[in-house]
C-alpha cells in the first residue's frame, strides 16, 4: 500500500479526540517499549555516576538460563510470550472497521512476491544499519564511551537457540510495529509532520537501548531514521521486522558463537 493509500485509509477511520490519542500513546509505550526507554536511560546515568569508567562497565545483551534449571527456561518462554502482549494491543488499537491492521502497516503475507520484496528489501537494511552498528560499538569502546555488551553463552541444550531466536523475533516485533507501525499511525492523527515523527520515534529507539552507551545509542538513533524514512516511503513494516529480527539473531546468536571462538576480540 502507498503512503498515499495509507492515508486515505488511516483518514476513513473514526478519528478520537486528541486528547484520547495522547493518553492512549502514554498507555501503549508505558506498558512497553516506554517503560523500557526510560529504564535503559537509567541505567545509562547511574553508570555515568560510578567511579568506574563506562568503557570498563558490561551489560548483558541478552540474559540466558540455567540449564540445568526446568522453571528457569520455561518462566523464559512464557515472559517471552507474554512480552507479545503489548503487540497485540497496539496492533488492535490499529483496527478499524473493514481496515485490517495488519494489512495497514504492512506486517501481512499478501502475496509471495511481496514477500519476497520484503525479505529483499531486509536482506538490503542488514547491510546497510548491521556493518555501522558494529562500527560505533567499536568505535564506542576504543573510545571509553560505550560499555562492553556480553552476551549469553550457548550451550548445548536444545532450547537455547530456539530462545534465543524468539527473543529476536519478539524484539524485531515490538519495535518497529510499536516505533513505527503505531506511532507514525497515531502522531500523523495528532497532525505532527513526517520528520517530526521520524525524528522522534528515532530519539525513543536510542533512548531504549541508552544502557549499552553513548556508541549503541547513536546507532541505534540512525536505525531510527533509516527505518523511518523506509517506511514513509514502502508502508510496509515487514521488512523491518525482518531486517531487525536477522540484526539480533546475529546479535544474540552470532555474537557468543564469536566470542567463544576469538574471545581476543571482544576482550
Amino acid at each position: 500500500m502507498s503512503t498515499v493509500d495509507r492515508s486515505a485509509a488511516a483518514d476513513a477511520l473514526p478519528t478520537p479526540s486528541r486528547t484520547r490519542l495522547w493518553w492512549e500513546i502514554a498507555i501503549v509505550l508505558t506498558l512497553s517499549v516506554g517503560r523500557s526507554a526510560v529504564y535503559s536511560v537509567l541505567s545509562l546515568l547511574q553508570a555515568l555516576t560510578r567511579e568506574q569508567a563506562l568503557g570498563d562497565q558490561s551489560t548483558s545483551l541478552n540474559p540466558g538460563a540455567n540449564a540445568q534449571q526446568f522453571w528457569d527456561v520455561l518462566y523464559q518462554f512464557v515472559a517471552q510470550f507474554f512480552a507479545l502482549a503489548p503487540i497485540a494491543l497496539a496492533i488492535y488499537l490499529l483496527w478499524g472497521p473493514g481496515a485490517s491492521a495488519f494489512r495497514r502497516i504492512g506486517l501481512d503475507f499478501r502475496s509471495i512476491r511481496l514477500f519476497g520484496r520484503d525479505l529483499g528489501a531486509g536482506v538490503l537494511l542488514i547491510a546497510v544499519i548491521g556493518a555501522p552498528g558494529l562500527g560505533l560499538y567499536v568505535a564506542g569502546r576504543a573510545l571509553g564511551i560505550t560499555v562492553q555488551v556480553d552476551a549469553s553463552p550457548l550451550d548445548p541444550s536444545w532450547w537455547t537457540v530456539p530462545l534465543l531466536l524468539l527473543a529476536a523475533l519478539r524484539a524485531g516485533l515490538t519495535e518497529e510495529v510499536i516505533f513505527i507501525g503505531y506511532l507514525f499511525d497515531r502522531l500523523r492523527r495528532l497532525g505532527w509532520g513526517t520528520w517530526a515523527i521520524i525524528l522522534s520515534t528515532a530519539a525513543l529507539r536510542g533512548a531504549y537501548h541508552a544502557y549499552q552507551g553513548w556508541g549503541p545509542l547513536a546507532g541505534n538513533i540512525a536505525m531510527g531514521i533509516v527505518f523511518g524514512w523506509v517506511y514513509q516511503r514502502w508502508g510496509r513494516v515487514m521488512s523491518l521486522v525482518i531486517a531487525h529480527t536477522f540484526i539480533d539473531v546475529i546479535a544474540f546468536v552470532g555474537y557468543p558463537l564469536a566470542a567463544a571462538w576469538w574471545p581476543a576480540l571482544f576482550v
